[in-house]
């Protein structure tokens, strides 16, 4: 499988150079940018042996077979849907698209054109992803569910504050923890608050919702890219026989703790595995071969992205907006 990389983002070389060399089948083989200049010397860096003058060269150039997509957020549609129309499978980083209805967009492009289309939440690719489900399933009904993704980005600058390229912090380090929340609640919540912090008008810098599952089971998330909470990655599910404590679900390869307690018993486990964008990357080369194994398909991006704009609209803020 030959990958084109869109742009020379700071992600690609940990999200797709370095596994492409661990996973049996799959080579990067062109990268595209705004500046040629700027992608030549990406390639030069990282040995890509191909230099496009243009995203639509690349995502149409027939020496590709799949294209990954690690621009801003507000051009993840409509990279990913050109790339589907090209014919090309995409690996496109989190969030998949803006809003709900543009991935209702992508999965219909994708569902038409019989292609693969992956959201990168790489940390449902590890072995601990599965481990914290099952551990899930013996601490008796789930009551409560609590997430967090919290880590300092003082740079104001960034891409990730800039409202018209779908950014904040829901958007950029809240997009896990829903979806981590989605993952152990065992159905989809309902928005019953939130309330944000803002940077500037409309975009958060910190964002914390209260939710609601059909179980009757309630949780929290909570995101922040620069506020009082400085660095938390955790999860924290509490059932009526027990709980499950999880520290850094989205990176586990370079250090986390995951402890249980079961009817007063607590145990504590190390979950081994390989890094979860390797673990990524051979889950996308086998759905691209197989059809079998894509955990973040379309149809969950949809599930993340709507209760990513009811978050939004119950904060008194508006969703990201459609391009």
């Amino acid at each position: 499988m030959r990958i084109g990389a869109l742009g020379a983002a700071r992600i690609t070389p940990n999200a797709l150079v370095k596994p492409a060399r661990l996973v049996p089948g799959v080579e990067v083989t062109a990268v595209a940018a705004r500046d040629r200049g700027r992608a030549a010397a990406f390639a030069a860096k990282h040995r890509i042996p191909r230099v496009l003058d243009s995203y639509e060269a690349l995502v149409t150039d027939p020496a590709v077979d799949a294209v990954y997509n690690p621009l801003p957020n507000a051009l993840h549609t409509e990279w990913t849907l050109r790339a589907l129309e090209a014919g090309k499978h995409v690996l496109c980083e989190k969030p998949l698209t803006s809003n709900a209805e543009e991935a209702r967009r992508v999965a219909e492009a994708a569902d038409k054109a019989g292609l693969v289309v992956m959201e990168a939440f790489h940390y449902r690719y590890h072995p601990l992803a599965e481990r914290m489900r099952a551990i899930v399933g013996q601490i008796g009904e789930v009551r409560r569910i609590e997430t967090a993704m919290c880590f300092p980005l003082p740079r104001f600058s960034d891409i990730r504050y800039d409202l018209a390229l779908s950014g904040g912090a829901l958007m950029d380090a809240g997009c896990y923890a829903v979806h981590c929340a989605r993952l152990l609640g065992g159905g989809e919540p309902e928005v019953t608050s939130a309330r944000a912090l803002l940077r500037s008008p409309g975009v958060d810098r910190a964002m914390t919702a209260e939710l609601a599952f059909p179980s009757g089971a309630t949780g929290r998330v909570h995101a922040s890219l620069w506020s009082s909470s400085l660095l938390r990655l955790s999860a924290r599910v509490t059932g009526s026989r027990g709980e499950m404590r999880v520290t850094n679900f989205a990176l586990p390869q370079l250090f986390h703790r995951l402890s249980y307690t079961v009817d007063g018993v607590t145990r504590r486990e190390k979950v081994p595995g390989d890094a979860t964008y390797t673990c990524q990357l051979r889950a996308f080369e086998t759905a691209v071969r197989t059809g079998d194994g894509n955990l973040t398909p379309p149809a969950d991006a949809i599930a993340n992205m709507t209760v990513i704009d009811q978050i939004y609209r119950a904060a008194g803020l508006a969703p990201r907006a459609t391009v």
